[in-house]
């Protein structure tokens, strides 16, 4: 069974950083994407970043702010932020995209979520 657990959410003052991390365990053979998505309360859930056969896409409101990284050796993948704002207050998912070995199909797998609140 494939589990994705994100660690890293936190209280944090505005201008603050935080360092999440998440790391996929199981069978895996294969992962052709991972990455980080956000949602606050009453939104929908949106990308942040995500790691797509080596580039990494960013959404407008992080580029700068936000660096995604993967570590493929350990199935890894970390989400430092910087310059921390408060509408970055949201529950913050990691997200992969790992072969099935049953199916021979990739399929989108999400850990339990993190919170990240930043507040004064």
């Amino acid at each position: 069974q494939i589990q994705l657990v994100e660690s890293g959410g936190d209280v944090v003052q505005p201008g603050g950083s935080l360092r999440l991390s998440c790391t996929a365990s199981g069978r895996i053979s294969s992962t052709n994407a991972m990455g980080w998505y956000r949602q606050a309360p009453g939104k929908e859930r949106e990308l942040v970043a995500r790691i797509v056969s080596g580039r990494t896409n960013y959404a407008n409101s992080v580029k700068d702010r936000f660096t995604c990284s993967r570590d493929n050796a350990r199935n890894t993948v970390t989400l430092q932020m910087n310059s921390l704002k408060p509408e970055d207050t949201a529950v913050y998912y990691c997200n992969a995209r790992i072969l099935n070995l049953a199916t021979m199909t990739y399929l989108e797998y999400w850990g339990q979520g993190t919170l990240v609140t930043v507040s004064s």
